[in-house]
């Protein structure tokens, strides 16, 4: 019976976190063999390693504990990999090695595949003075313009693409520039973009007073306060960024303020982390904790999530440990202070089981106790892991216990640290949970609402058939498992449906006892007024939270996957599935093997000297044949630099998968303007055509098409499909056009990508 509630569940794991030989072979067996090797691999620092590999794979077992991707994909490999997601990097130095040389680390942190945040507020301004070269300095934005270029180019080598965060404070020179640097839409794509805002310029918001632009103690301009948030709001409406990171509240909440000052964050704004700062992640899946479901019993379990926090924390403080980094700096600042990210997820779907709307003030009051009751569990086992192996190297009793977030903290927990001292110096984070969550059933994502009841995806498969299956979330189906037919109740709502305030009410009520901060994105209605979508910032700031990241649909942005629920609809209509979300695509890109079997055709164009050599190399898969990759040879040195590019572009349609048999029909149609030949009986209107043809009858030939002509006439991938009037976006693994922004990224439902990883 297979764990798995679902195909794209398997899917997912097979595709992301199976461990496999080099070509391919898989060695986890099954999902309990992939628990199995995670729990060994984080067991083996333990003094009984046997013991605690049984009790880890106790919370493992049946998606309760859901370590972040990377720890789920690497543990217990053998391979040279880090098993930390996200990384700060080292302060900007104002100098033009110094920048260079962050440039370098920033490289090889993302070539093993770690997002990076960035401050970028430590450049001078453009226009200020270089001294010693007789020229005015270009500016912040030019230097993160090379560092766009760095992430394309790593990107372009097929390495594993990390997200980046680019953060400038709200007092810098520039920071007007930086604001509207996204109105260009082919600059800084590979950045997200936060602006940090300080508690004095929120006063001079509210107050309409005046704010300086300063840097090095020089104020080079003075604009209202309430101006400035204005363009940033404006921006951040029309475009979906910046972000908001409310940066002195992180400060002073920050346990480790008497050590550290935090200037930027992850690519997702959960972990707010000083220079060289990694984030650790996991999450409990909160929809697994419940009992008795949707009756008046319900509730989730307080003894099971205490054990399960317990035995997190300590799996966690392992990876630690057992964690390779991609820098020296990064490896320090981790084991010197230890800090992790021990999140939730299926939160939305907990709250439906115990009959509780999303959003609601019970609904929040019920999280807020959530929140606690693992901070408190995470806290005590931290301190219960000091005294076995010793607290946090930098940690110091009268500093940590004088932060914000620990003078709120409960007197039993903050004398227990007085005493004993805490292992891990942060311990929790709500982070963006796409992936996993999919992976563990399709609970609804950490503490965002549930996105869609149901949907029906589409697949393509590797082989080339085609597989149709509903994708439903974790309460709806657990509702039909238990009431059949039966309606959804009105206490079921959606992210499409949910007002912009209960979103913030929401992500108030976790922060409150989340000592990091929260990966979630508020969804916005496309007809929001921009004076409500202000007052969502504004709710943000008011009621505590740690920065506010909205997404509203428009046709700069592009909308997201359109679902069938609307508030028109009852919860019973809206319970059929979506039609949309289709997915031409689902395979990660083809590797290549030792050895593959091919045909070469020869091409005699009419007039040419030389005849051109095409080369068409295959792959088996699943017992099917399809095109692998394509070299096209010639003696005439006119035909080199097109004929190289023709086979790079080509090889490369072919190793991502998916049917590709597009590639024929656009060849075919190439016109040449000097005419074209008639060649065996036919017209062709150009060598490409020729080509095309070449390529399309050795597609017949291999079963890969059926007939000629029956090739697709234009690439799925690249089609643009209008939803509600707007351009859709496709995904950049599958294809699907299932995109949605959920927790600060734009994460595809049906294979689970997202620019985060």
């Amino acid at each position: 019976m297979s764990r798995f509630a679902a195909p794209i569940a398997e899917q997912i794991w097979d595709m992301k976190y199976r461990l496999k030989q080099a070509d391919g072979t898989p060695v986890d067996g099954s999902v309990e063999d992939t628990w199995r090797r995670i729990a060994r691999s984080l067991a083996e620092v333990e003094k009984d390693p046997a013991l605690w590999e049984e009790r880890f794979y106790s919370a493992l077992e049946g998606f309760k504990y859901l370590p972040a991707g990377r720890i789920t994909a690497g543990a217990g490999t053998g391979r040279s990999v880090t098993l930390f997601n996200c990384f700060v990097m080292g302060t900007v130095p104002d100098s033009m090695s110094g920048i260079f040389d962050a440039l370098k680390e920033a490289a090889l942190t993302m070539q093993q595949g770690g997002g990076i945040g960035y401050d970028f507020s430590t450049i001078r301004p453009r226009g200020a003075e270089v001294k010693g070269v007789a020229a005015d300095a270009s500016g912040p934005l030019s230097f993160m313009d090379v560092w766009d270029a760095m992430c394309r180019t790593i990107m372009s080598a097929g390495s594993r693409r990390g997200a980046m965060m680019a953060t400038m404070r709200c007092d810098h020179p520039d920071v007007e520039a930086f604001i509207e640097a996204k109105k260009d839409p082919a600059r800084l794509r590979m950045f997200n973009l936060s602006v940090l805002v300080t508690d004095a310029f929120m006063d001079a918001v509210k107050a309409d007073g005046p704010w300086e632009l300063q840097f090095g103690g020089k104020v080079y301009h003075t604009v209202q306060a309430r101006d400035l948030w204005n363009k940033i709001m404006r921006n951040t409406y029309d475009f979906a960024e910046p972000g908001v990171i409310f940066i002195d509240r992180i400060n002073k909440m920050n346990n480790l303020g008497y050590v550290e000052t935090i200037a930027a964050t992850n690519p997702c704004g959960e972990q707010p982390l000083p220079p060289y700062g990694a984030c650790l992640l996991g999450s409990v899946n909160l929809a697994t904790l419940v009992t008795d479901p949707f009756t008046p019993k319900a509730k989730l379990d307080p003894v099971a999530l205490d054990e399960l926090v317990r035995l997190s924390v300590r799996m966690m403080d392992n990876v630690v440990d057992a964690s390779r980094f991609p820098l020296e700096q990064q490896a320090l600042e981790a084991r010197n202070k230890r800090r992790i990210g021990l999140g939730v997820t299926g939160l939305a779907d907990a709250l439906l089981m115990l009959g509780l709307r999303y959003g609601s003030t019970e609904a929040a009051a019920q999280t807020e106790a959530w929140m606690k009751a693992i901070a408190r569990a995470s806290y005590l086992a931290s301190v219960d892991l000091a005294k076995e192996k010793g607290p946090f190297p930098l940690f110091d009793a009268e500093g940590y216990l004088a932060s914000g977030n620990m003078m709120q903290m409960d007197e039993d927990v903050r004398e227990a640290i007085r005493t004993h001292g805490i292992r891990n110096a942060l311990l929790t984070s709500i982070a963006p949970t796409g992936t996993i969550s999919l992976y563990a059933g399709n609970v609804s994502s950490g503490i965002e609402p549930v996105f869609a009841y149901a949907y029906t995806r589409k697949v393509l498969q590797r082989d080339g058939s085609r597989t149709e299956e509903e994708v439903v979330d974790y309460a709806v189906k657990l509702w039909r498992d238990l009431k059949g037919d039966a309606a959804l109740p009105d206490y079921f709502v959606n992210a499409q449906t949910l007002p912009p305030l209960d979103h913030v009410r929401m992500q108030a009520a976790a922060q409150k006892w989340i000592d990091s901060s929260i990966s979630k994105t508020i969804n916005c209605p496309e007809d929001i007024s921009f004076d409500d979508f202000k007052e969502v910032y504004m709710a943000a700031w008011d009621q505590g939270c740690k920065g506010c990241t909205t997404y509203r649909p428009n046709a700069v942005t592009g909308s997201v996957l359109t679902v069938s629920e609307s508030s028109e609809k009852t919860p019973a209509e809206a319970h059929a599935p979506v039609e949309g979300g289709e997915v031409v695509y689902l395979s990660e890109p083809l590797d290549r093997p030792a050895a593959l079997e091919g045909q070469t055709y020869k091409v005699k164009w009419p007039g040419s000297e030389h005849a051109l050599y095409i080369t068409i190399n295959d792959i088996v898969i699943a017992n099917h044949r399809r095109p692998f990759e394509v070299f096209i040879n010639s003696k005439n040195m006119e035909h080199f630099a097109w004929t190289v590019a023709l086979t790079r572009m080509i090889s490369a349609v072919f190793r991502r998968g998916g049917d590709v048999s597009f590639v024929v029909e656009e060849l075919k149609a190439v016109f040449d303007p000097r005419g074209g030949a008639w060649m065996e009986g036919r017209y062709i209107p150009s060598i490409l055509a020729a080509i095309g043809g070449v390529i399309e009858r050795h597609l017949i030939s291999i079963g890969f098409i059926e007939g000629e002509g029956m090739g697709l006439k234009s690439d799925p991938k690249a089609e643009v499909v209008a939803i509600g009037g707007r351009p859709g976006k496709s995904c950049d693994s599958c294809g699907s056009y299932d995109l949605r922004m959920v927790e600060g990224c734009m994460t595809c439902g049906s294979c689970g990508q997202s620019k985060c990883g």
